[in-house]
């Protein structure tokens, strides 16, 4: 079961798709789109992932910050952004944790849940029933297009 709205957003801290370490304290005073998936160049992943890289210039007009989460590790994720283009970083969480703070984990992989925590670290909108080709723009429809 995911985390609720009005939760504080666990602190999380990964290496990204280029070997940074990322914090989500980095990003305090902005809204961030944390969304968890499964597994790299998967077919829902790859909609799900090419949804956001289509609509990044919206969340960028916005001046929100879009982070991807799966178990996959820092080579997994370099390969999956530069074969489809992704602007955006992907974490990753090979060792789970930040899998298990989110109550995102299917047991080997994250569910596909995505969080949308504002500029004070609350949670403050839960989708956990994800279409995939149409996510992003469901989500920026949430935030306030």
């Amino acid at each position: 079961m995911a985390l609720s709205v009005g939760t504080d957003a666990p602190a999380l801290t990964a290496k990204d798709t280029n070997g940074n370490t990322v914090s989500l304290s980095d990003f305090a005073g902005k809204t961030v789109v944390l969304y968890f998936y499964p597994k790299d160049d998967t077919p829902g992943c790859t909609k799900q992932a090419c949804s956001f890289r289509d609509a990044y210039a919206d969340y960028q007009g916005k001046d929100v910050i879009v982070l991807g989460v799966s178990k996959d590790d820092e080579v997994s994720h370099q390969q999956f952004t530069e074969k489809y283009n992704l602007p955006f970083p992907l974490l990753a969480d090979t060792d789970g944790d930040i899998i298990k703070a989110y109550d995102v984990d299917g047991g080997g992989y994250a569910k596909r849940v995505t969080y949308v925590i504002d500029g004070t670290g609350k949670i403050v909108h839960v989708d956990s029933s994800v279409n995939t080709p149409t996510h992003a723009s469901d989500i920026m429809a949430v935030i306030g297009a």
